[in-house]
């Protein structure tokens, strides 16, 4: 016998949780399944512990800096209580009963398995099947991906997930991938005293930021000690001995650890797409404005393709639970997506980067000041490294996209996303007062060197 029920949410990530919850205090019947932690990878495994290992990697590099400006620091990195805030603050060693507790508060069933679409408006969680009236939120989430390299698999190299949980930092460690997580992690580990070497296929470090992003990046690695090799081919890896080799050709590395940051892929497979009319081998499920994938079935988070971030995940989470209790609102607009990647200098940004527009051939022009020229660069100095980048479309007047690299780049960003998101001309931007002395204070000579661009 299938019980019967207003929805059923396949998968309980930020914006899983949050949509269940809703769901359920709006008075709906909800099942929610998750076979793993509920809350996802955010908490336990990325967003949160990772976050509080920049931290503390952050407090080693601003003791480091006290020299010459403010008298003399002896900084000794010790990783046992970065280890203890993630373990017992963080993660409660990994036990998701306070969220589980929370969601369930809320008036929602959680159902602990592997949940796979049937038939339509059916899902089926091991022997139990659950007949869902309105329907089905898909928010599965992704897991970490290693590239095809000979002798890889099978190897104890790390992902994200085997990082967070250390107790000891490694003498030598070698990144592969040198995009967000693989720049962030590089950095915290060689502030712990970890020979670090970043390897990235592409030419150039965090590939889906500006140029100038990528270029800053690899400066401070550099000369913070941190090896970086771009535009390389790894032909092979070998464990032995209790040290991992990599094969770059004709050149090879060694370390104790290797940490695969290359990407990730959604989790579609097994979940009865086909009954739904969707494809299993697909790198995202297609949605419309208000995430709908099919008659009945709603799909937010990273499976959408729009963004693989909590806030998009929970953002399409509102606007899916607005349509399920058919209450009026706007569609999903992604104009404004904000991103940040929190290595020092933050690299934060929001909406097209300049090779995004000219590729939709929008008429574009650039503008950008230096973070170390401002009156608060100057005042910070030591780790004062970024810019602003403005992008504007010259037609229309407005941003359509910004950087934000520097010291609290991810708070700069804020200004920014609400003059993208709301199409405020630029005109309008530099008739603002900027407070002084202030990082974004930059902003303004970077609307003024874009005054002065033609596209």
């Amino acid at each position: 016998m299938a019980d019967e029920v207003d929805v059923v949410v396949i998968g309980l990530g930020p914006g899983g949780e949050d949509a269940a919850g809703r769901l359920a205090e709006a008075g709906l019947s909800v099942v929610a399944v998750e076979s793993r932690l509920v809350g996802g990878e955010c908490p336990y495994y990325a967003c949160v512990p990772t976050k509080i290992m920049v931290r503390a990697a952050g407090l080693l590099a601003d003791g480091g800096r006290v020299p010459g400006m403010a008298g003399d620091a002896d900084v000794r990195p010790d990783w046992a209580p970065v280890a203890a805030r993630i373990r017992d603050e963080a993660t409660d060693s990994w036990d998701d009963k306070a969220a589980a507790d929370r969601l369930t508060g809320k008036g929602a069933t959680l159902v602990r398995g592997e949940g796979r679409i049937t038939a339509p408006r059916e899902v089926t969680v091991g022997d139990r099947v659950f007949r869902a009236r309105r329907g089905i939120v898909l928010n599965t989430g992704t897991s970490p991906t290693a590239p095809p390299i000979d002798g890889l698999s099978g190897t104890p190299y790390w992902t994200n997930r085997e990082a967070v949980q250390i107790t000891e930092v490694p003498e030598s460690l070698i990144v592969l991938g040198g995009g967000v997580v693989g720049a962030e992690m590089a950095q915290v580990f060689s502030r712990f005293d970890t020979r670090v070497t970043v390897v990235e296929a592409a030419d150039r470090l965090v590939l889906n930021e500006e140029p100038e992003s990528s270029a800053l990046i690899r400066d401070v690695f550099e000369r913070e000690g941190i090896g970086v090799r771009t535009g390389v081919n790894v032909t092979a890896v070998t464990h032995e001995n209790d040290e991992f080799t990599m094969h770059l050709g004709d050149e090879t590395l060694a370390a104790d650890r290797l940490l695969v940051a290359t990407g990730r892929r959604p989790n579609l497979k097994g979940l009865g797409l086909e009954h739904v009319g969707l494809d299993e081998n697909a790198r995202g499920i297609p949605v419309d404005g208000h995430l709908r994938a099919a008659d009945g079935v709603w799909a937010i988070g990273d499976i959408t393709g729009m963004g693989a971030f909590t806030h998009v995940s929970v953002y399409q989470a509102a606007i899916a639970v607005r349509d399920i209790l058919g209450e009026e609102g706007a569609p999903a607009a992604y104009r404004a997506v904000p991103r940040v990647t929190f290595t020092d200098p933050e690299i934060a940004s929001v909406g097209l980067t300049e090779a995004q527009a000219r590729d939709q051939n929008l008429p574009v022009r650039t503008g950008m000041s230096q973070i170390p020229e401002s009156s608060r660069g100057w005042i910070h100095k030591a780790g004062n490294d970024g810019f602003i980048k403005l992008v504007e479309n010259t037609e229309w007047g407005t941003l359509v996209g910004a950087t934000a690299a520097g010291p609290y780049g991810g708070e700069i960003l804020g200004f920014l996303s609400v003059a993208v998101h709301t199409e405020t001309p630029t005109a309008v931007l530099r008739e603002m007062i900027y407070a002084y002395p202030t990082f974004h204070r930059a902003i303004e000579p970077a609307l003024a060197t874009l005054a002065r661009r033609s596209g």
